[in-house]
């Protein structure tokens, strides 16, 4: 009997709220209008960025050893020519010291065997001994002399080998990360860490056909879209202008796409390399159709723009727009 009760207070419950529904009066809405202007602006787009140094180096080993000593630290700065690692040189040393003395001994074996060509070539000129013996004697000083060169040769070697034990920076520039630490055994061509000078940056980013045709247009009538902006991953604006400074060969076949390259100024050393932003390309519209920001909206990468039809209506319409004013 009481859910019959209940039941009945909440159908007479609802029926009084749609009777109220039905009593209320809408108010008219009023909206602010502008009115489309035509005017000479600079439009803009934005572009996905990778940014790398415009000089960044992997650091390898050219011999095998033991890592003896690490002369710095991970993401440090370093000048050109600073010792950075030092791989276990003895047995290295050993090798140069073997090839000293066996430059020695063919110096010594070249030396002996002029004197006796000299005095071959005397006695021939007595006429004591044949000129065979001369040209077998010119043969042993010619051999000697050869050895000589080869011995030099392995001493140089053995020099570059020692030389090498002690890994340089090739330029100024941050060291990355430093994966093998010390009493580590590298072999030869072991990565020891990254270099990048980020004293300068490029910035790669991949325009459609469209708008490299636009870039190129503009820059044959003398317009100077060339310098460009860049957008920080945290949308913020950065504060040094970059130049456009070549573009690849050809188009992409699976994208359509070419890619442009930027370069940009990094004095404080803000940009790293393999950081992302957005380069910010402008262009100079004559006659452009100028409406608010605030009066479009975007359903489904479909743009549309709220307009006042001939019936004093509002209704949304969808445009097709390519620039955006900043």
């Amino acid at each position: 009997m009481n859910k019959f009760l209940l039941g009945g207070v909440a159908i007479l419950a609802l029926a009084t709220a749609c009777q109220e529904n039905d009593d209320e009066v809408l108010e008219p809405e009023s909206f602010k209008v502008f009115s489309a202007l035509i005017a000479d602006t600079v439009a803009y787009e934005d572009y996905v960025s990778d940014i790398k140094s415009v000089n960044n180096v992997e650091i390898r080993t050219r011999v095998k050893g033991y890592i003896e000593s690490i002369h710095i630290d991970e993401g440090k700065f370093v000048k050109k020519g600073q010792l950075l690692f030092k791989i276990s040189s003895q047995e290295y040393k050993e090798e140069l010291l073997k090839a000293k003395a066996a430059l020695k001994s063919a110096q010594a074996d070249l030396k002996a065997a002029e004197i006796e060509y000299n005095n071959v070539v005397q006695l021939s000129e007595k006429q004591i001994v044949a000129k065979t013996e001369v040209e077998m004697a010119k043969a042993k000083k010619d051999a000697a002399k050869a050895k000589v060169e080869e011995a030099q040769s392995v001493e140089y070697s053995a020099q570059l080998r020692l030389s090498l034990c002690d890994i340089k920076a090739p330029f100024d520039g941050f060291v990355d990360r430093i994966p093998n630490k010390i009493g580590s055994l590298v072999d030869e061509g072991t990565l020891v860490t990254t270099l990048s000078d980020n004293n300068e940056v490029f910035a790669y980013f991949n325009v459609s056909e469209r708008d490299y045709l636009n870039f190129m247009k503009d820059q044959k009538m003398g317009n100077k879209t060339d310098v460009v902006e860049l957008v920080l991953a945290n949308n913020e604006l950065y504060d040094q202008k970059g130049t456009i400074e070549t573009t690849d060969g050809q188009f992409d076949s699976e994208t359509g796409t070419l890619a442009f390259r930027a370069r940009f100024k990094n004095p404080d050393r803000l940009l790293k390399h393999g950081s992302s932003g957005k380069i910010r390309l402008q262009r100079k519209i004559k006659n452009a159709i100028i409406i608010p920001q605030k009066s479009t909206f975007e359903i489904q990468d479909k743009l549309y723009v709220y307009v006042v039809n001939s019936n004093n209506e509002l209704e949304a319409k969808n445009i097709q727009i390519s620039l955006r004013l900043p």
